[in-house]
């Protein structure tokens, strides 16, 4: 599902216009962003939590040629962990 289409079926069972609907997403969408760039999680009770966590350092040697041998930094990412409704209706 694109961005446009989730605003057109928004707008369809809101009661909105596609450009009210296009706001509302993009506000969603920007407060997500804020939280998660603060380190905050990101709770949406029945779908899931977003959360950003730490990567460490790691070492790796490609196809086991130790003079090749890398360093990885550290970086975040942000994970999702499924809730318990959208488990159920996908699996």
């Amino acid at each position: 599902m694109t961005k446009s289409q989730l605003t057109d079926i928004v707008a369809k069972k809101a009661h909105l216009t596609k450009k009210a609907a296009a706001e509302a997403i993009e506000a969603l969408f920007d407060e997500m962003n804020r939280s998660l760039a603060k380190g905050d999680k990101v709770v949406i009770s029945g779908f899931g939590t977003f959360y950003v966590s730490q990567v460490k350092d790691k070492q790796v040697v490609p196809f086991g040629d130790e003079a090749k041998r890398q360093t990885i930094r550290g970086h975040k990412v942000i994970n999702f962990r499924v809730g318990k409704p959208l488990k159920k209706a996908v699996w």
